[in-house]
């Protein structure tokens, strides 16, 4: 029986490789785009559109998910001087992941995961402990980026021609 994954995606471009390296590992995908961190609202709006254009294409179900941007920001306010890739990238790693421990288990999904590795500006080993420290076993330590992961997913997403965003998504980094 193939086992079910709760991917979390962070946007399009980087889901459509996720995907399919998953399924290529005998994974059932469900897909969970649930980025409060991304402002403002027409970003958030750009890349959900994305998403959900990539479900439709890869035939995977996307979880329902919600916006909580101002509780995100509360939460993230005292981050706001930190550089890229600080304090504030890892809190914001750990709020989207418990996000995805918590549906994947309502669900009954085997496993989470995220895209957010397939990206060269993150730091895949800080995910991984984020990711095990919530989630135990049933997170799925995978480095998207390996075997040019990164590269075939901007191949991907030019053939589908899905909106490509020029910065992480929160409000700090745009600056």
């Amino acid at each position: 029986m193939m086992k079910k994954v709760l991917l979390h995606i962070c946007c399009g471009i980087c889901a459509v490789y996720c995907i399919e390296k998953l399924r290529q590992e005998s994974f059932q995908v469900g897909g969970l785009f649930f980025n409060p961190n991304i402002h403002p609202y027409p970003e958030y709006s750009k890349r959900k559109q994305a998403v959900e254009k990539v479900a439709e294409t890869s035939g995977i179900m996307l979880e329902p998910s919600s916006y909580p941007i101002f509780d995100w920001l509360k939460i993230h306010q005292a981050y706001a001087a930190e550089k890229e890739g600080g304090l504030r990238c890892s809190s914001c790693y750990r709020m989207r992941l418990e996000q995805a421990r918590l549906v994947a288990a309502e669900k009954d999904y085997d496993y989470f995961t995220t895209t957010l590795t397939v990206s060269p500006h993150k730091n895949s080993e800080l995910i991984f402990e984020i990711g095990k420290d919530i989630g135990g076993d049933k997170f799925l330590a995978l480095d998207f980026k390996k075997n040019d992961g990164f590269k075939k997913t901007l191949q991907a997403a030019k053939t589908l021609e899905l909106y490509r965003q020029d910065y992480c998504g929160c409000i700090y980094s745009r600056k």
